[in-house]
């Protein structure tokens, strides 16, 4: 990826971000993160991760801000009245991500990142990651990719998901019923009071 492209990509979601944070109203806040989201599927786009690209426009700008936009709406949220900021919340709001600033910059200067060599079907052969393709069966679209010569990585990512990582993708879908049941359930008796 250009850098042009990368700063301005970069440049897009930063300021998606902010708008989550500065504007008041709520639906506005959520429409400034799936802009936001959608310059992050243009940086994984450039990093050559299509299908995460993909999945970032489909799943978060899609399917979850559509549920959030719904929940918003399904509450009615009154308009927040102009309150002053106090200094407590202030300094919280300084310290805490100058903290995180901090603790980053600790960790980038201790981590060594090393060479970092793309994953190409040989050396996903040669690697670790050959040994629990001894799991896949003979007969699977990941071992006739990885014969052809192409990296399956779509089919890696839904393997990895659907067998190591299985019960936790079950929970999170879970709290997500969960969550909106309890979201509908307010809604009904906050409009029972009223």
């Amino acid at each position: 990826m250009p850098s042009l492209l990368f700063y301005i990509f970069a440049a897009i979601m930063i300021a998606g971000g902010i708008g989550v944070v500065a504007l008041k109203n709520p639906v506005s806040s959520a429409l400034s993160m799936i802009v936001s989201f959608i310059g992050l599927a243009a940086l994984f786009v450039g990093l050559n991760a299509y299908f995460v690209g993909i999945l970032q426009i489909l799943v978060y700008a899609g399917a979850v801000m559509v549920l959030f936009l719904f929940i918003i709406m399904l509450l009615d949220l009154k308009q927040e009245e102009d309150k002053e900021f106090k200094t407590p919340a202030l300094a919280a709001g300084i310290i805490i991500p100058t903290l995180l600033v901090l603790q980053l910059v600790a960790v980038f200067q201790t981590s060594d990142l090393g060479d970092f060599t793309p994953i190409t079907p040989e050396t996903l052969q040669q690697s670790e990651l050959a040994l629990s393709l001894e799991q896949v069966p003979a007969d699977s679209g990941i071992r006739e990719s990885l014969k052809e010569g192409s990296l399956p990585d779509v089919n890696l990512i839904g393997h990895k998901l659907f067998t190591e990582y299985n019960f936790p993708l079950q929970i999170i879908g879970f709290l997500l019923l969960v969550a909106t049941i309890g979201c509908v359930s307010l809604s009904k008796k906050l409009k029972a009071k009223s």
